[in-house]
């Protein structure tokens, strides 16, 4: 279609996608968009102006062409987690791959093909199928690629290291219209990029993952009250230093039932389950850090824990998130979540601690792009609220909790969870591998056509 100024951006788009794409995968209707593409964080107000809701490589092709040659802002959904809003791009054009969600297992190679749309509850029960786990972050709902391209801290990495160490491949649509496998007999440098660069360098439409054989995962809830929190966590501080690798503990300072602020300990056991539910075992060990109001263990499938998580996380709610990697639960760090903790604006609010040990630790920094790998725990502070009038409220105390994290934490944050507004963060994101990130930007995307989790300038 010429080029016409009363004609809208959205009509001209679509227009420019009919003969590649089939009508009925292109969504311009304010209300059917709304309902294709729900952003998580109600907070997002971005909406896009057209998407495609792909289902071939195909449609993903004819989005990345039409998109740069009429000069509309781009953007790739897989579930919408990003709670930035990234996924969405005000006028812009949208490729949807959330109807890219096969998987496909592999048991006699311990790996599992994923479209790029899949979640991690869909990646978690079909491995399960085959005695297999997968080393996925905690939400269900979360989509795959788009955590494992970022890093993807999760309750096996003490084990297994991050899910970005156990992306294998990938198909990636390029910003040229091309399509790269990114391998280790293939483009290595892609490889290396996706595994923490998160999505700044094409459209992966599908990956490969490896996936392990375990004898049992063993996971339980140990809950204490706020007034404990101190001793508790500094008790996990001197556990965590010893920690073994099939022991991973996630910590959050969340509301309890009652609406008091609680201190949760998740544990999650990937070695023998008689070691796990030994009651002189490390993860029992977890109830003998205070006096426990809850405390309870017993082997239970990853998909099912990552489910429930997904109840307390559905799409709709206002959300701020900020992240500060800390190396140690030193007394001041704990001092200051237990402080802004007790005064947390809204019920739903809370603070997740991701511990990093293990063999998350032993890949060598400059062997991804995910190049933080000295122990600690990275601390997801998660406002949440419901009405946009508290607003401010929530974004202030998210912030001022970083901030109080800040002197105590090292450089930068988890790339994956970075506003887009860190500026003190950003250019330490990647560490030393931030150079040769610039470098590879350059080479497969050098008009800037895909922007996703922040690289530094």
């Amino acid at each position: 279609m010429p080029h016409d100024p009363d004609v809208s951006p959205a009509v001209r788009t679509a227009a420019a996608l009919t003969d590649r794409v089939r009508p009925e995968r292109i969504v311009t209707d304010a209300a059917a968009i709304e309902a294709a593409v729900p952003p998580w964080n109600a907070a997002v107000t971005d909406r896009p102006a057209v998407v495609i809701r792909c289902e071939e490589v195909g449609d993903v092709q004819a989005g990345v062409a039409v998109a740069q040659r009429l000069g509309v802002p781009l953007s790739v959904r897989g579930r919408g987690h990003d709670w930035a809003g990234r996924a969405l791009r005000a006028g812009g054009l949208v490729l949807d791959l959330s109807g890219m969600n096969s998987v496909r297992v592999h048991p006699e190679r311990g790996q599992v093909t994923v479209g790029g749309g899949s979640s991690i509850g869909e990646v978690l029960a079909a491995a399960e199928e085959h005695g297999l786990v997968a080393v996925t972050g905690t939400v269900d709902s979360v989509g795959m690629v788009g955590l494992a391209t970022g890093g993807g801290y999760g309750p096996l990495s003490g084990r297994f290291g991050l899910a970005a160490d156990n992306l294998a491949a990938a198909t990636v649509v390029l910003a040229d219209g091309s399509v790269a496998v990114a391998d280790e007999t293939g483009d290595q440098d892609l490889l290396w990029a996706l595994r923490g660069g998160g999505g700044n360098f094409g459209v992966v439409v599908e990956a490969r993952f490896d996936v392990h054989r375990v004898p049992s995962v063993v996971t339980g809830t140990v809950i204490y009250p706020l007034d404990q929190a101190a001793q508790v966590l500094r008790r996990l501080r001197a556990s965590h230093e010893d920690m073994s690798d099939e022991l991973t503990v996630q910590t959050a300072l969340l509301s309890g039932p009652d609406g008091a602020p609680v201190v949760l300990l998740a544990p999650t056991w990937c070695g023998p389950s008689a070691t796990g539910l030994a009651e002189d075992g490390p993860v029992h060990a977890l109830a003998r850090l205070g006096t426990p109001v809850v405390a309870a263990v017993a082997e239970k499938r990853l998909a099912e824990g990552a489910a429930e998580l997904g109840v307390m996380f559905p799409y709709g709610r206002h959300v701020e998130i900020r992240t500060r990697s800390v190396p140690v639960l030193s007394d001041e760090v704990i001092e200051a979540l237990i402080d802004h903790v007790a005064r947390k604006p809204a019920p739903l609010t809370a603070v997740s601690l991701h511990s990093f040990h293990g063999a998350a630790t032993r890949v060598a920094p400059q062997a991804t792009a995910f190049g933080t790998r000295v122990p600690h725990h990275m601390v997801e502070i998660i406002s949440i609220w419901t009405e946009e009038r508290e607003s401010p409220t929530h974004r202030r105390w998210a912030r001022e909790l970083a901030s109080a994290l800040e002197p105590y934490s090292l450089p930068g944050g988890y790339p994956n969870l970075l506003a887009p507004d860190a500026v003190d963060q950003i250019p330490f994101g990647f560490g030393a591998n931030a150079e040769r990130l610039r470098t590879l930007k350059a080479r497969f995307d050098p008009a800037g056509v895909f922007s996703a989790i922040p690289l530094p300038s």
